[in-house]
């Protein structure tokens, strides 16, 4: 049909690279930074590929999450099936890379209504499956910590790395060490001496389940 566009095929090379340095960019320079031409600069492209794959950046945006989106419940999902699934969703939740991924994509969505309705939609699926295995974790302790309701430990446990991710870019740090000794005195009641879980992932994963 005349006029109308070919898009690039879901596996192209040259779109996951526009992907990849989306992902970059916000990780390292903030959701305003993510631009059609900063993303081609980034990835090594010419200007005009990135609206030959994705016709607005609500798309590019959309494609970007989903394809992390979908990494990440599995990997939450993993955590909350081990011996220690509070333990594992902090380690997770205070990731550096990951608690800086989600808060940029969660301002990016103040922006972008249907970004924002996809991670609701993720996060209220995950919430589900998270309580569900918190509560179990939570009944199986003897601690007086144990009749926390599920809902607010992992709100708390996948919110708190975010707050103290804006503060800090703010150069405000004040509470965070008493925070984060406070919270880790109560999952060691909860679940004893913390193991290792969580491994960083290659690229950054959003941190879901915690958003209301």
């Amino acid at each position: 049909m005349v006029g109308e566009r070919r898009i690039g095929a879901r596996d192209a090379t040259s779109r996951a690279a526009l992907l990849d340095a989306a992902e970059r960019l916000m990780v390292e320079n903030g959701y305003a930074a993510v631009t059609s031409r900063r993303i081609a600069e980034e990835a090594g492209l010419k200007p005009q590929l990135v609206h030959y794959y994705f016709r607005t950046m609500d798309e590019l945006f959309l494609e970007m999450f989903r394809r992390r989106a979908a990494e990440g419940v599995g990997q939450q999902r993993m955590l909350l099936d081990c011996p220690q699934p509070l333990w594992a969703l902090w380690q997770f939740s205070t990731d550096p890379r990951v608690a800086a991924f989600t808060t940029e994509l969660l301002a990016l969505a103040n922006h972008r209504e249907e970004l924002r309705a996809e991670i609701a939609r993720y996060s209220a699926e995950l919430r589900v499956e998270a309580q569900a295995m918190i509560a179990k974790a939570l009944a199986a302790s003897s601690s007086r910590f144990g009749e926390i309701p599920p809902a607010a430990a992992i709100v708390v446990l996948t919110s708190v790395s975010r707050v103290v991710m804006m503060e800090r870019s703010l150069g405000f740090t004040d509470g965070h060490r008493e925070t984060f000794e406070f919270i880790e005195l109560i999952l060691t009641e909860l679940e004893g001496a913390p193991r290792q879980h969580y491994s960083p992932p290659a690229m950054p994963l959003p941190a879901l389940g915690g958003e209301d």
